[in-house]
């Protein structure tokens, strides 16, 4: 249960403090808006060619990777949209790179390899290049690229317990050395992955679009001179930094605290896994303290101290500057990030790390929730917060060729605002601009067919502003394929906000010879054999909702019934609206004594919780 420590407003406290920001430095404004746009463009387009390039689905369909430009100390200068959770890696990646060969041993035409989960954050399928962009001479800036490669080797099923089994282990190397491939690099890449025609094809790729950033931020350089785009961006950085010290002074200065769990580690199940987050507020400053979140637990769930720092400026940015471009390092010099080491979002070697994205979501809706008594028009209730992206392998029965099978992110539903309903089948917050696949697409490519894609009617909690929709996909396999699924938060369903009700949680279902199995101890199967004519089914959970269910306005519950959002029953049992099953004409009278009744007896149905 989220609660305020205490709060104070600040409003005449702050009145005349001054905005701590950068040296100043006198700027064109025209050129500095310029610039802005031009480094969202150069990002924009590296994200672009990177998708006409890649050989797998994952990344031209469903986005997984991120492109962005940094400063020759490794700061962020613009990340294209799509990893929030990467927000951090890159940039410490690329610091790492710097400190690796030292400032005078990086050289033009130079590009910088790794996969290093305990320094980017994530798994070993997050392969990042980084490229040193020399202007006449001088280093003036790095173009970064991480993507998601479907196979880095190790284990294709089943739960593992240290990063070695998890895939090839890439420390910081040079794929190009002044413009000359390593050719030992390459060969040692192909030697240990299963489809190595298409591991190189997205390599190169990558590489285009390290390029691309290259060519396109030296030509911004030569257009408006080094010294005018480098002098833009620092003031950019600058605004930046100032905006969000004025946006986090509207919060009251306090102490915030909020918990959740995790269902468990794969390994351990029904053992919860706790996740308790601190806020402080003072002033223009802001510290999430990340030390009560659990130890790094024994399944592949950690992340990397990245990621941790991470959570908290994913949230940070949302509070504070959701609309403010480019995404750049000067929003977070007012935020403090406090994380031990040793934590499932700092997790060291040998922890696995392989399906680290799952708990950093939940952490921010963590955040959310404890700052939800300061600023309640400025969060939402708890969201579906899972990737629902289940795996398949197998032999394709049409040309005998091993593949690797992923939807990518199902989507799901988020949390209600203040103002709003939630989203509906929305991808969850740590992959932001990552897209689902399309049903076509996957069906054309592997021996699977899609049977059912549909909103969940009633998987949003109920409120005044009711929570988004989950999403369900049952798919059916045409040959012997091997399922994977790594979900959690069946248990921890998502919670709603100010008397709204909770979500429905994520699951899976199996179908084998014609009957379903239903009865899995939390979202998780981990290795589930198929043959052809069996199927499995993806639920991903709803929003939770925002205000008593018993104030959504009457019309708005019949709309809902109308489009299948909400059924007839829960109409009548969640929020006192009674209608008619066939017409859905309000029955007037039959509504106003059911909600009268249920508002004079504080009824709330009592499996539905609020935070």
């Amino acid at each position: 249960m989220a609660k305020k420590m205490k709060a104070k407003t600040k409003a005449k406290k702050h009145s005349k403090r001054t905005v701590k920001t950068g040296t100043k430095r006198k700027v064109d404004p025209v050129v500095t808006e310029i610039v802005r746009n031009g480094v969202i463009a150069v990002t924009e387009e590296m994200k672009t060619n990177l998708m006409r390039t890649a050989y797998n689905i994952i990344i031209y369909e469903a986005l997984d990777f991120t492109t962005g430009l940094f400063t020759p100390q490794g700061d962020t200068i613009s990340i294209g949209i799509g990893l929030p959770m990467f927000i951090r890696g890159m940039a410490e990646t690329v610091k790492a790179k710097i400190r690796h060969f030292g400032a005078d041993n990086i050289r033009p035409g130079d590009i910088y390899v790794t996969n290093d989960s305990y320094l980017t954050g994530s798994h070993l399928n997050h392969v990042t290049l980084t490229l040193p962009i020399f202007h006449k001479g001088r280093l003036t800036a790095f173009s970064c690229c991480m993507a998601h490669w479907l196979d880095i080797g190790g284990i294709l099923g089943g739960m593992s317990t240290d990063i070695f089994s998890e895939g090839l282990q890439l420390p910081i190397l040079k794929y190009q050395d002044r413009g000359v491939i390593n050719q030992i690099v390459v060969d040692i890449i192909k030697q240990n992955v299963r489809l190595p025609s298409r591991a190189m094809g997205d390599l190169r790729a990558q590489v285009t679009a390290v390029k691309t950033g290259e060519r396109r931020f030296l030509q911004l350089l030569d257009r408006y001179g080094r010294d005018a785009v480098l002098d833009s961006i620092a003031a950019i950085m600058d605004h930046a930094e100032a905006m969000a010290r004025a946006r986090t002074r509207t919060i009251p200065d306090g102490v915030y605290e909020a918990e959740s769990y995790m269902d468990d580690d794969g390994i351990d199940i029904g053992k919860k896994v706790p996740i308790r987050v601190r806020v402080v507020v003072k002033g223009d400053e802001m510290t999430v303290d990340l030390s009560e979140v659990s130890k790094q637990v024994r399944g592949f769930y950690n992340s990397g101290i990245t990621t941790g720092y991470a959570c908290a400026q994913v949230a940070y940015k949302c509070i504070t500057s959701p609309t403010d471009y480019p995404i750049n390092d000067g929003s977070f010099r007012s935020l403090k990030t406090i994380v031990p080491p040793g934590r499932v979002i700092s997790a060291v070697r040998p922890a696995p790390m392989r399906w680290w994205m799952t708990y950093p979501m939940t952490i921010v809706d963590t955040i959310f929730k404890a700052l939800a008594p300061a600023i309640p028009g400025r969060v939402i209730a708890g969201h579906h917060a899972d990737l629902l992206a289940s795996s398949f392998h197998g032999i394709n029965n049409r040309t005998s060729e091993f593949f690797i099978g992923s939807f990518g992110p199902l989507g799901g539903g988020w949390g209600a605002k203040m103002t709003e309903d939630g989203m509906s089948g929305t991808v969850c917050i740590n992959d932001g601009d990552t897209h689902n696949s399309p049903n076509e697409q996957a069906e054309f490519k592997f021996p699977i067919v899609v049977e059912r894609y549909a909103l969940v009617p009633d998987s949003g909690g109920a409120g005044r502003r009711r929570g988004g929709l989950g999403v369900e996909r049952v798919v059916r396999a045409r040959t012997n394929i091997m399922v994977n699924n790594q979900s959690d938060r069946a248990h921890c369903l998502p919670w709603g906000l100010n008397g709204g009700l909770e979500g429905s949680g994520n699951a899976v279902e199996l179908r084998i010879a014609g009957q379903w199995k239903t009865d899995f101890p939390n979202a998780k199967v981990l290795v589930a054999q198929l043959k052809p004519g069996d199927a499995f089914k993806i639920r991903s959970g709803g929003g939770g909702g925002y205000g008593s269910p018993l104030e959504r306005p009457v019309e708005q519950v019949r709309n809902d019934v109308r489009q299948g959002y909400v059924t007839v029953k829960s109409a009548a049992e969640l929020y006192g609206v009674v209608l008619d099953p066939e017409t859905f004409e309000i029955d007037v009278a039959a509504t106003e004594r059911l909600r009268a009744a249920r508002q004079s007896a504080g009824e709330c149905p009592s499996d539905a919780k609020s935070a």
